[in-house]
C-alpha cells in the first residue's frame, strides 16, 4: 500500500467533524493494518495537525499532547521518526510555555546527533539544548 496521509486527512481522524471524510480516512487506516503497511504521517504533516487542532480548533496543549500519545499507539500508522516524535511530546509536556514547533525541531536536532539547538527564541533557548545565540553586532 505504502501510503503517507496529508494533514487534512489526520485531522479529519482526529476531530471527526465531517462524518464522511472520517469514514473514508478510517477506512484507509483499517485498509493499511490489514496490508500491514501502516500509513505514514511526516513530521510537517504533524507539526500542522498541531497548528490546526490548536488554532483553528482551539484544543489545549494536554489535549493535544494526549491525542499524539494515542497516534504512537495506533495500529495503521506509524511517524517518519518516531523517536523524534516521542522526544518532541515529552519535552513539549515537560516546558508548560514551549511552542511544539521548538519542540519538534529541538528534538529532530538532537536526533539528527546535534548537541546545541541554537535560536533567538528566548522561549525556545530554554528546552534541552537550546542555547540563545547573543552577542555583539
Amino acid at each position: 500500500m505504502s501510503v503517507a496521509i496529508d494533514t487534512n486527512v489526520l485531522v479529519r481522524l482526529l476531530v471527526r467533524d465531517d462524518e464522511a471524510q472520517f469514514n473514508l480516512a478510517r477506512q484507509l487506516v483499517e485498509q493499511a493494518e490489514t496490508a500491514g503497511e501502516p500509513l505514514l504521517v511526516v513530521l510537517s504533516a504533524l507539526l500542522e495537525t498541531e497548528w490546526v487542532l490548536r488554532s483553528r480548533y482551539r484544543l489545549d496543549k494536554p489535549s493535544i499532547a494526549a491525542t499524539f500519545a494515542r497516534l504512537l499507539e495506533t495500529d495503521g500508522v506509524v511517524f517518519e521518526h518516531e523517536p523524534t516524535v516521542e522526544e518532541a511530546l515529552y519535552i513539549w509536556t515537560q516546558h508548560p510555555g514551549a511552542d511544539f514547533a521548538d519542540c519538534l525541531l529541538n528534538a529532530r536536532a538532537a536526533q539528527l546527533g546535534r548537541a546545541r539547538f541554537v535560536t533567538f527564541d528566548a522561549g525556545a533557548a530554554k528546552l534541552p539544548r537550546g542555547e540563545l545565540l547573543v552577542g555583539t553586532a
